[in-house]
């Protein structure tokens, strides 16, 4: 094993800059374009090393058994692909701080530190392709965090081409909602035929999130939400939903539109980041 056990890893959040569902497969798996950025709101996790092949939640999340968090589960998938590292577990410790249900990636980023720390910690030296294979069958957003980079992602979230994207700041909100992504992918309502464009078309600023109609409708916080951020540009909400973002080039801007927003609304300042913390672990 290698050393770093004391350490704490990071699990970032993420914004999609636009989300689109271009079509869907026969399997009823939809089809989407979307730009991936990842900011500094983050989870983060610690593990202790364990010697009877056992992986421990030490930091259970409510209402989840433990066979389905998502970070027990990563381990496990690892552990069946550390052939003759049967005998290696680890108890795991979550720090929650991004919102569940919220369409930040929190869980998904949780499960892909988890693969990419323990893919260090046991020395199994597996590739972050491989990382990123296991990662799939686990969600289709969990890829994107073992890869590390702002980047254009198609089909189910797997197939990515790097983009720039310029330092910024956003505001945050976060409505009193807690979305179901699937209530969202399964409404009749949701457009599914937006014309598909080639990555290199895509620019800062392009497109609009087809889940937002569905998720306003069923969650009218959310529409309240999008529209107070609407006065200092162009909001969108990030993933299914229910969190909304507006960009800006200034810090001290983004920190006055906080103060100038309704009542009762949740928002934190937070900042995009160039890549993953982790993409350069090896």
């Amino acid at each position: 094993m290698n050393g770093d056990w004391n350490a704490t890893w990071p699990a970032p959040a993420k914004l999609n800059l636009f989300l689109h569902v271009v079509g869907r497969r026969a399997d009823g798996y939809h089809l989407l374009q979307t730009v991936f950025r990842f900011i500094d709101l983050a989870d983060t996790l610690r593990f202790e090393p364990r010697n009877d092949g056992h992986i421990m939640l030490a930091t259970p999340t409510p209402g989840v058994p433990d066979d389905q968090n998502l970070i027990v589960r990563a381990a496990r998938e690892l552990q069946k692909v550390g052939v003759g590292e049967t005998a290696l577990g680890a108890t795991l410790h979550l720090e929650k701080h991004i919102p569940m249900g919220g369409g930040l990636g929190g869980g998904s980023s949780d499960a892909a530190t988890t693969l990419l720390a323990l893919n260090h910690l046991w020395g199994l030296g597996l590739s972050r392709e491989r990382l990123q294979a296991i990662g799939l069958t686990l969600g289709a957003d969990v890829p994107v965090f073992i890869h590390g980079h702002s980047t254009f992602a198609e089909g189910i979230g797997e197939r990515f081409t790097d983009v720039t994207v310029p330092a910024c700041d956003y505001v945050l909100t976060m409505p009193e909602a807690h979305v179901p992504t699937l209530d969202i992918f399964r409404s009749p309502d949701l457009k599914r035929d937006t014309p598909a464009i080639r990555p290199a078309d895509w620019h800062v600023g392009f497109g609009h999130n087809d889940l937002e109609s569905v998720a306003c409708a069923l969650y009218p916080e959310v529409a309240r939400h999008l529209d107070s951020l609407r006065a200092f540009g162009n909001a969108r909400m990030t993933g299914s939903g229910a969190c909304c973002f507006v960009s800006f080039s200034e810090s001290v801007a983004a920190t006055k539109a906080i103060a100038a927003l309704p009542k009762g609304i949740c928002a934190l300042k937070v900042s995009g980041l160039a890549k993953h913390p982790l993409c350069g672990l090896t």
